[in-house]
């Protein structure tokens, strides 16, 4: 094992540090408190090849490994979990899946343009009825000539008014229930979607969030990802990848709240002496530095898998349970740290404490990865082949495609 960063992804990390220190850090408190989401970061970090940083060249992507796509993740949500999010959706969640399951034909109309940011990508699975129930979710798509229908509508999508392309999960034979559900990519400028946000959020506020609407909508039988009927598998995958984001944007929140409550450690005293000198409150600094640490080791063991092309759905699932956790806990703790004043957004500790509780919940909630976690070590589950998977790292060059 190594574990050691090479020189790119070092320079990758300060990159995007900066990047956050400069254009995100100084401008989030009022964006949170105004929610308000600005596309003009997505565009920047477009500019700086971010949004398609694992996503081979030959795509219009940056080439580099899936543990840079964490390393971005974790700088990203180190600045707040709305960017983070806007990047584990449009490149893990969207990107990444076009990339394992589409056509050479979906990539090139469809990926390279999300890869180069010029084009955003979303993810449609969740329902008003449908969470971690995928059988029963009630959108449909009926097969009409050269195309198919769609009815339906999908909740608690990020990038819901700002995506280009959209993700989305129907049944085209409910009769078959997992084995009747089909992927199709879906435009927003066909007819019959429209979208709204959802208002109120406890946390991630500076997000873009909400519902959209296919209402007699007719996709292309050219945008069935995958086959019909495979569509669970896809989902299933997909979130493989949208859950090792979600782990590695935990591993920032993490870092945010240890950074905040060092500083706040030297600033404040009481009875005499710096608070970091109480023991009670050394404890909630070292739990920190645990969770960060034994985030990071099972955040990047799962980005190494991927780059090995191997299946990772179970290092992946246990990555994303604990991180987020320990994300909760460490906001939690950095509130604490900072007595009244964490109660206030005079300090970001409050923000991170809202952010830290939506990703204990959103792909996989806790109880299903322990759940998961439990039924892998007594043998219940075990995962199958896929029939497609993510390229193994480093890519290969195909000469027949433009670079």
């Amino acid at each position: 094992m190594n574990f050691d960063f090479s020189e790119e992804q070092k320079m990758l990390r300060s990159t995007v540090r900066n990047f956050v220190d400069k254009e995100i850090m100084p401008y989030i408190g009022e964006w949170d408190s105004e929610g308000l989401f600005q596309p003009s970061i997505m565009k920047r970090l477009a500019e700086l090849g971010l949004m398609g940083v694992c996503i081979p060249e030959s795509y219009g992507g940056s080439g580099m490994d899936y543990n840079s796509l964490a390393i971005v993740c974790e700088e990203l949500e180190r600045g707040d979990t709305a960017y983070r999010t806007a990047v584990s959706v449009h490149t893990g969640l969207n990107s990444l899946t076009l990339l394992q399951w589409g056509t050479e034909e979906q990539k090139q109309k469809y990926l390279t343009p999300q890869a180069k940011g010029t084009k955003i990508g979303a993810f449609g699975l969740t329902e008003p009825g449908a969470g971690s129930d995928v059988a029963a979710l009630s959108t449909t798509a009926v097969k009409d000539g050269d195309y198919y229908i769609l009815n339906g509508q999908k909740t608690w999508i990020s990038l819901c008014d700002v995506a280009d392309h959209f993700l989305v999960f129907a049944y085209t034979d409910k009769s078959k229930k997992h084995h009747g559900i089909s992927a199709f990519i879906v435009e927003r400028t066909m007819p019959g979607f429209s979208s709204k946000a959802i208002k109120g959020k406890l946390g991630i506020r500076a997000g873009n969030t909400g519902e959209i609407f296919f209402d007699q909508v007719k996709v292309p039988k050219e945008n069935l990802l995958g086959k019909e009927g495979e569509g669970f598998k896809i989902a299933m995958s997909a979130l493989d990848n949208g859950r090792f984001t979600v782990a590695a944007g935990a591993c920032g929140l993490i870092m945010a709240s240890l950074e905040a409550s060092v500083k706040y450690c030297h600033e404040r005293k009481t009875f005499g002496k710096e608070i970091g000198k109480h023991q009670l409150v050394q404890q909630m600094i070292a739990n920190m530095e645990a969770g960060l640490q034994m985030s990071r080791f099972l955040v990047y063991r799962a980005g190494e898998l991927k780059n090995q092309g191997k299946r990772n759905t179970r290092e992946t699932s246990l990555a994303k349970w604990q991180a987020c956790d320990f994300a909760n806990k460490a906001a939690d703790d950095a509130v604490q740290i900072h007595g009244a004043y964490g109660y206030s957004n005079e300090y970001p500790v409050e923000r991170y404490l809202r952010n830290s509780k939506a990703p204990v919940i959103y792909e996989g909630t806790r109880e299903i990865h322990t759940i998961m976690q439990a039924e892998y070590v007594l043998g219940y589950r075990e995962d199958k082949p896929l029939n497609e998977m993510l390229p193994s790292w480093p890519f290969k060059v195909d000469s027949n495609l433009p670079v």
